[in-house]
């Protein structure tokens, strides 16, 4: 039997938009390189995702030399935005993620008039300048140290393409039949590996993709961004009704493993996947 390969690599330069597919991507401390560097928060500076904005996933964010990126999206013109010149004692805001408080840079007047025109409503977009020192990851999945971006909880998503086949063929025998197949995109992973049995990712805690061994450190439990097409912000009822109804760990509907870089490199679509333990 020939061994699961690493099949995607994704990474979301702004949290809830649109992602890029490279073939490769940099393993960073606190995840790939890029991703979620950027968000978009409400004015007081609470984040804002597909959550209460779906229509974040119709935008998207190229990324650009230097580190910064080029928003764009249907009836817009594409802004080019730099990455903030590094903050003073008092260039940052505090913006919020899940009740946590982190330190932030703005991205400017100009990227937070496109995001609010984008999204009918008054928000701004701002920077992580240094994930090494604004946010580390929750304490009881993790060891001191360990960091993470603008990403919901810890630096990788790993999915797999058998999981996501058998999720879709429940779909198929449910109610919600008409909504399946679902696309990966649904699930917004870093990292895609094929060659696996179904749900054998929920007894892994170690593994290595190509030349970085990572930390399995908690299943994701899944929200409503799932139920969101991600090409028409329209929204249904899958796969959370499959998913309450056939996969849930410790009371969470769950889709996906979090994991934690035991250390930097470089992961590439057809690398070896390996479990570790």
């Amino acid at each position: 039997m020939s061994m699961p390969v690493l099949s995607a690599v994704h990474f979301y330069p702004v949290k809830s938009m649109a992602g890029c597919t490279p073939g490769e991507a940099a393993v960073e401390p606190w995840g790939l390189a890029g991703d979620r560097r950027w968000m978009v928060t409400e004015p007081d500076g609470r984040f804002v995702t597909q959550r209460q904005q779906p229509r974040l996933a119709l935008a998207s964010a190229l990324p650009l030399p230097g580190g910064g990126i080029r928003l764009a999206a249907a009836g817009a013109d594409p802004l080019d935005v730099a990455v903030p010149a590094a903050p003073g004692p008092s260039g940052t805001v505090t913006v919020e993620v899940f009740g946590q408080k982190v330190e932030a840079v703005p991205a400017g007047a100009a990227a937070d008039a496109w995001v609010s025109a984008h999204l009918g409503a008054e928000a701004r977009l701002v920077h992580m300048d240094d994930p090494a020192v604004r946010r580390p990851t929750d304490p009881e999945f993790s060891l001191p140290g360990d960091t993470v971006s603008f990403a919901d909880g810890y630096p990788l998503l790993l999915a797999t393409t058998a999981s996501l086949a058998e999720l879709n063929s429940l779909i198929a025998r449910g109610a919600h039949a008409a909504e399946g197949p679902l696309p990966m995109d649904r699930f917004r992973p870093n990292v895609v590996v094929d060659g696996t049995a179904p749900w054998a990712e929920d007894g892994w805690r170690r593994v290595r993709i190509g030349e970085v061994t990572f930390r399995v450190v908690k299943p994701c439990g899944r929200c409503v961004i799932t139920t969101t097409d991600q090409h028409t912000a329209e929204r249904g009822k899958e796969p959370l009704r499959t998913i309450a109804a056939h996969h849930r760990i410790g009371g969470k509907l769950v889709f996906g493993q979090n994991l934690i870089p035991e250390h930097t490199g470089v992961v590439r679509v057809g690398d070896e996947f390996e479990v570790l333990a």
